[in-house]
């Protein structure tokens, strides 16, 4: 299964990743309705917040009319739209930040890496994000890769949802 990861040296906090999402999934140039966020951590130091596609969602368990659902063949978790009523539980209990409520749609929205093809990481500048097969991560890269995101949640909590 492919995912994203982030090599935060390389982001420049040029935040293009967000216009192209949310243009990709809304025809609108509006960073408040991209499907991934990025956080300023420290000085020069960003980090994206977009659904993490865990393997066993919290948004799949909580919801109560089963609208969230988890693609096992992309790895993608979705959300259907005519089950969803907007009550909100999948963002309070995701601890990533990544199921959010978009105001001006008045829907949850999370990241569907674009049905296998993420344009964040196609329009990604600096090659900060990669798209990869999750069994090809380098032992090394993906220790690393868990300490930015232990750091982020500690950084963030509370603040992320």
């Amino acid at each position: 299964m492919k995912v994203i990861i982030f090599e935060p040296e390389k982001c420049s906090g040029c935040r293009t990743c967000e216009l192209v999402c949310s243009v990709k999934h809304t025809n609108y140039a509006d960073p408040m309705r991209s499907l991934i966020r990025i956080l300023k951590r420290e000085e020069y130091i960003f980090i994206p917040i977009r659904c993490r596609q865990c393997e066993e969602p919290w948004c799949e368990i909580v919801c109560p009319v089963g609208a969230i659902s988890k693609d096992k063949e992309l790895g993608t978790v979705t959300v259907d739209y005519d089950k969803c009523r907007g009550c909100r539980l999948c963002t309070e209990i995701c601890p990533f930040g990544g199921a959010q409520w978009k105001v001006k749609d008045r829907q949850v929205m999370m990241c569907d890496l674009c049905k296998g093809d993420p344009a964040c990481v196609k329009c990604c500048p600096t090659e900060a994000l990669q798209y990869v097969e999750e069994d090809e991560i380098p032992p090394a890269k993906r220790e690393k890769l868990f300490a930015i995101y232990a750091g982020l949640m500690e950084t963030y909590k509370g603040v992320v949802r």
